[in-house]
């Protein structure tokens, strides 16, 4: 199994936005990760501030 990132998807949100290309990708990255591994949206916002 693997991740997918929608490119598209991705580039509308940063056109649309404020936030950089990359902490778009990191929030994205995290959260399927995160999924995959079934952690919560919780323990899944607390890896995205460790990560700034």
């Amino acid at each position: 199994t693997g991740i997918t990132l929608y490119r598209r998807a991705i580039l509308d949100y940063w056109s649309e936005n404020e936030e950089t290309l990359g902490d778009i990708v990191t929030h994205v990255l995290i959260h399927e990760i995160g999924h995959h591994f079934g952690l919560s949206d919780e323990d899944m916002e607390k890896i995205e501030e460790a990560a700034e």
